[in-house]
């Protein structure tokens, strides 16, 4: 009976571990916030809004560019369950090798950003 506890845990463990590893593409995450404006073998460009204090859910994005459109302040909280906030000014541009969050908007209006995410 011990042994099956102990199977048991190690099999929550390793499915804890698993999902959190494989965050969801942010798309079929969360398509209340992220619709896909264009497509093709190349780049998928994602346009992505949150309204006053809108939170999303943990999701990833491949290698991608960014450009604000409205600004605000975002907490972003990583798989780890570590968080930072962030300032993004309307009009700030950046890149991306790789990302896993959960974002949520912390001002009292819109967010708004265009991804461009790069295909292989």
């Amino acid at each position: 009976m011990f042994r099956n506890v102990i199977m048991a845990a190690q099999i929550a463990v390793v499915s804890l571990f698993c999902t959190t590893a494989l965050a969801e593409d942010a798309v079929t995450a969360d398509p209340g916030h992220y619709t896909v404006e264009f497509e093709n073998d190349k780049v998928r460009i994602i346009r992505v809004k949150y309204g006053p204090g809108e939170k999303s859910v943990m999701h990833t994005h491949g290698p991608n560019a960014w450009v604000v459109v409205d600004g605000g302040e975002m907490r972003m909280t990583l798989p780890d369950g570590s968080s930072g906030v962030e300032e993004l000014e309307a009009g700030a541009i950046g890149w991306s090798d790789h990302d896993d969050h959960l974002p949520e908007n912390l001002s009292d209006s819109s967010v708004e950003v265009v991804l461009v995410e790069l295909k292989n």
